[in-house]
């Protein structure tokens, strides 16, 4: 039954690797056999990720991406093909809420920046979905082989209070996901979509929790309505990445949504 998860013979491109959730996801690639390309604005963080990976024994290397940016994610395809060879796997896990479009205080939905609103849709949808995959979804389907990964959010699917517009974009995302799933089928090519419940990383650790560590009061709205009652681990993400990354082990979905949110999705009162 390994072999249903071997990714031995897979490349796959972490973009938004340079962050906490994409980073362990590329470490959880690499475990699992891959050659993985972290890409992410973060020189550092990226390079010390992809030395990470490969002092455990795997197979990494950073390239700097912008992924906001078609010509820089162009470049960072043409890097990867020299280093590595064609990109099979990819995962699209750039992205985060602007506090600048957060309705929250004084800030109303009314009083939103059209220009801030369009920054956190690059981010979020432009960057975090669509360049990439029309960068590198042609490649894919020309060579019949490739698994696209995007992370979606559970406010994708209900929106969450304040994060109006994170919430907006990344309802896109799933449907962009979904539209691509059917357009490249025939062409070998899966497209499917990860929703993480609460994780905390960088970009919401304020929001989650006090300086003293103790959980803020948004925190305990969330913690209430997960039936799990606690935040998702790092880790956890993993086995559903690689599961739809394997060829084998999930050859034929494509165009579907895994949660892995701790029942968050499935409560109501």
């Amino acid at each position: 039954m390994s072999d249903l998860f071997d990714l031995s013979h897979e490349i796959a491109v972490v973009i938004g690797g340079t962050g906490v959730l994409g980073g362990a996801i590329a470490e959880g690639l690499a475990r699992a056999k891959a050659k993985v390309a972290v890409l992410g604005r973060n020189a550092e963080r990226g390079e010390a990720r992809a030395a990470a990976i490969t002092k455990a024994g795997g197979s990494a290397v950073f390239v700097a991406c912008d992924a906001s940016d078609k010509a820089s994610v162009q470049a960072a395809l043409a890097a990867i093909e020299g280093r590595l060879g064609a990109p099979t796997v990819l995962v699209n896990a750039a992205g985060g809420n602007d506090p600048k479009v957060t309705v929250v205080g004084e800030r109303t939905f009314e009083g939103i920046d059209l220009a801030d609103w369009k920054a956190n849709y690059d981010l979020n949808l432009v960057g975090g979905c669509l360049l990439p995959c029309q960068v590198f979804g042609p490649g894919m389907v020309k060579r019949g082989k490739g698994s696209i990964i995007n992370i979606a959010s559970v406010s994708a699917h209900l929106p969450l209070s304040r994060v109006v517009s994170y919430s907006s974009a990344k309802a896109a995302v799933l449907n962009l996901s979904q539209f691509l799933a059917r357009e490249w089928a025939r062409s070998g090519v899966r497209v499917n979509t990860v929703t993480p419940g609460f994780f905390p990383a960088e970009q919401n650790r304020k929001l989650l929790f006090n300086d003293d560590g103790t959980p803020t009061a948004r925190a305990q709205q969330i913690l209430g309505h997960t039936p799990m009652a606690r935040f998702g681990k790092d880790e956890e993400l993993i086995g559903a990445i690689v599961f739809l990354a394997a060829p084998k082990a999930s050859g034929f979905v494509t165009g579907t949504d895994i949660r892995v949110d701790g029942g968050y999705l499935s409560q109501t009162i």
